[in-house]
């Protein structure tokens, strides 16, 4: 069985801040209500492509404006915070949800927003696998004592929990292979944004290292898609088009300054190429329904994550995306 989701960069195009969060705010009422597994947020520094870059603060707001949803930040950037600090805020959006915290953790994807915290990129690594144990560490609950290279705590009442045992759902972002191996042996979901094909490898690499195990408790793995769905087919693209010229600017911007070409992948510049590549599904309903089950199919995943928000795309286009793929698709 395939579930549905929701992916943000929560990106700042037009207008006011305090309208982009109340907008965005809107969409996870309509999320919730629509039956959506998870919302998942991105962490940003230093660039309109991440209007959240403390995902905590709008994860809590996300928490009073929904009931059923599951929300979570995908990912913390475990270098930029002292894990103690992280630790704490991760158990009280767990209770602060009733238990829906969805638990994306990672080094961050960006060496520039990590120099801005004074993160040197080759430390980052053994940074965030020492935060990440310090973490599981203080999770169990009891008097916390961690010693390790960068951070040392001593029997430190750990008066807050999470609501989730023995912790919310974990979850890392990933794009080759080889990677899926540590998720798959420790019961960890994966979200890429990798092609459709590509995926596949992955998604065959993760069963082939979960074999043995109930496949129904298997984690998911999730692919992410820009999705845009009209009545009419012209209207959807024109909007998709529209809207991809600000967000592509935002994730490049920094990138951009700096000189620095993206790691691993590209960004075309044209919105009719990143289409032609499977990384968006733009049309009516029925070729919308027919381009995510072509790309599940292909894919081998279990978990179809959306984009109905990003660039200038207005609360009345990302409804009405969210409606019609709700009724076609999910439906």
């Amino acid at each position: 069985m395939v579930r549905y989701g929701v992916f943000d960069h929560l990106d700042h195009a037009a207008g006011s801040l305090s309208d982009l969060y109340e907008m965005r705010l809107a969409l996870i009422e309509r999320y919730d209500a629509a039956g959506f597994h998870a919302y998942h947020l991105a962490e940003h520094h230093g660039t309109n492509l991440g209007a959240a870059p403390s995902p905590g603060l709008f994860l809590a707001a996300a928490a009073q404006r929904s009931t059923r949803l599951r929300l979570g930040a995908m990912v913390f950037c475990i270098p930029l915070y002292h894990p103690v600090r992280l630790l704490e805020e991760i158990c009280m959006l767990d209770q602060m949800s009733n238990g829906r915290l969805e638990l994306g953790i990672g080094r961050g994807i960006s060496p520039i927003e990590g120099d801005f915290f004074g993160v040197d990129p080759d430390d980052a690594p053994a940074i965030y696998r020492e935060g990440f144990d310090l973490i599981l560490a203080g999770l169990k609950g009891g008097d916390l004592s961690f010693s390790g290279e960068r951070y040392r705590v001593a029997d430190m009442p750990m008066v807050l929990e999470p609501k989730q045992r023995p912790h919310p759902p974990l979850w890392v972002g990933l794009g080759t292979p080889d990677s899926a191996v540590w998720p798959a042996q420790n019961d960890i979901n994966i979200i890429s944004n990798v092609g459709a094909g590509r995926m596949q490898s992955i998604t065959d690499r993760y069963r082939q290292e979960w074999q043995g195990k109930d496949p129904e408790a298997a984690p998911l793995m999730g692919l992410t898609r820009h999705i845009v769905v009209a009545e009419d087919r012209d209207e959807a693209w024109d909007i998709a088009r529209r809207a991809y010229k600000p967000w592509r600017a935002g994730f490049m911007r920094l990138w951009d300054r700096a000189g620095i070409p993206l790691p691993n992948f590209s960004l075309p510049l044209d919105f009719d190429d990143f289409a032609s590549e499977g990384k968006a599904i733009v049309g009516t309903p029925r070729e919308v329904a027919t381009g995510v089950q072509a790309q599940i199919a292909e894919s081998g995943i279990n978990y179809f994550l959306c984009r109905f928000a990003f660039g200038d795309v207005t609360l009345d286009e990302a409804t009405r995306s969210l409606d019609l793929f709700k009724t076609h698709v999910m439906d």
